[in-house]
């Protein structure tokens, strides 16, 4: 059975579901892996801040390791707890890991039995195995899972495959937050349609692009005004394609007609050395430059004049909204559900995943023509308005976690709801 349609940003906004719980003392409970500065981590960090400001109580436990977000979150009210052990290390033998994670999962089931929420929300495939697990055991009425990314990584991990498909007949809301995501779920590991949900990713757009902060940030980087700044936010892992990007920068740089950076901003984990060391052999060094993990990347963003995201696979980033509210033209991959938000010739480029040679021509393109950025850049910004606020994502949150409570499920929830060619 087919998805054949679904209720999205782009249609009439349908009304939520009735506020017929009262939410006074509620708490909705997440699980997560880290507090890095990562897509996810961002998207729980500002769901969880706007759901504290209509109501509800948030807690945050994070399973491995601390991060950047933690004060962020903390000063806006949310209680964040951690295991009582030290984070796991790469180097640590599987026995040590494996204890580690069996007294995690003692210690979470020991919260939950305390503070009883009626809500746990696990995000992402390590929380959710983990969280959504362990809530069963505990009693917690109420389990969420939400998937932030295509479904590879079960193709190089037989156990997740396994438990994740166990878990879906027990969890009450299947979340997703691209199309790509809901035929994933449904068609290759039969999540049944009635607890499937969509809810795209939304940011705070209410400050618009600020001139006089963007030259601030701009001389901060020794970025000359007439420099044409390409900027990645991305962690470095394999697939997000930074070395799609700097083979493309190679390829680009004899058309370009401008002094040109780009700017790589994300966590390392693990290959930024060889990213250099291509960059350098390339002959494109001199023109990137990694910043590493920032809190600041939205300031970034606004001191730049393209956005770029090139990733092999994607669920539905945040980046990427943050760079079309910053009225970026986006050149971004037809994966996951990039061209669900860049709009190919209207608010961006959209080309295929792992072409080095389009997403060269792509640069250049944008980077030769400053008329062009600027109509896509304004276009860019006005669809976050129109779509991807942080409004409506929680108000999507918010009717979803108010129908379950009352005994309701995804599909009572017309926002939301997948819709079937069985079910029209």
């Amino acid at each position: 059975m087919k998805v054949a349609s679904i209720h999205n940003s782009r249609s009439v906004s349908p009304k939520p579901a009735p506020a017929i719980v009262d939410i006074a003392g509620r708490e909705i409970f997440f699980v997560v892996g880290s507090l890095h500065v990562g897509g996810a981590q961002r998207h729980v960090a500002t769901v969880s801040e706007a759901l504290i400001r209509i109501g509800w109580r948030v807690t945050v436990y994070v399973l491995y390791e601390n991060g950047p977000l933690y004060e962020e979150m903390r000063s806006a009210g949310v209680t964040i707890l951690f295991p009582p052990i030290e984070p796991a290390q790469t180097s640590w033998p599987r026995a040590k890991r494996l204890y580690r994670l069996l007294r995690v999962a003692a210690h979470l089931h020991g919260v939950l039995r305390q503070r009883r929420p009626p809500i746990v929300h696990a995000v992402l495939p390590s929380a959710y195995v983990i969280g959504v697990s362990v809530a069963m055991l505990a009693g917690v009425p109420i389990r969420v899972m939400s998937r932030l990314s295509l479904n590879f990584y079960q193709s190089s991990d037989w156990r997740y495959r396994l438990m994740e498909r166990w878990l879906h007949r027990h969890t009450n809301a299947l979340l997703a937050n691209a199309n790509a995501l809901i035929s994933q779920l449904h068609e290759e590991e039969g999540a049944p349609l009635p607890r499937l949900g969509l809810i795209y990713l939304g940011i705070d757009a209410s400050a618009a692009p600020d001139r006089e902060s963007r030259s601030a940030k701009r001389a901060e980087l020794n970025l000359a005004p007439s420099t044409v700044v390409l900027t990645i936010v991305a962690n470095l892992i394999p697939y997000k394609g930074h070395a799609d990007l700097i083979d493309a920068l190679a390829l680009a740089s004899p058309a370009l007609q401008h002094d040109w950076r780009v700017l790589v901003v994300g966590h390392d984990y693990g290959i930024g050395g060889s990213l250099q060391a291509r960059a350098a052999e390339r002959g494109v060094a001199p023109n990137v430059m990694f910043l590493g993990e920032r809190q600041d990347a939205r300031q970034i963003l606004n001191a730049s004049d393209i956005g770029i995201l090139c990733s092999h696979q994607e669920g539905f980033s945040v980046a990427l909204l943050e760079g079309m509210s910053a009225a970026l033209p986006m050149i971004v991959t037809r994966v996951g559900g990039n061209a669900e938000a860049v709009i190919d010739g209207e608010t961006g480029i959209v080309i295929p995943p792992s072409r080095p040679a389009d997403l060269a021509d792509a640069i250049v393109r944008l980077v030769n023509d400053a008329a062009l950025r600027a109509l896509y850049g304004r276009a860019a910004r006005q669809r976050i308005l129109d779509c991807f606020t942080i409004e409506r994502c929680v108000e999507a949150y918010d009717g979803l976690y108010r129908c379950l409570l009352a005994g309701g499920e995804p599909r009572d929830v017309r926002q939301i709801r997948v819709l079937s060619d069985a079910r029209g």
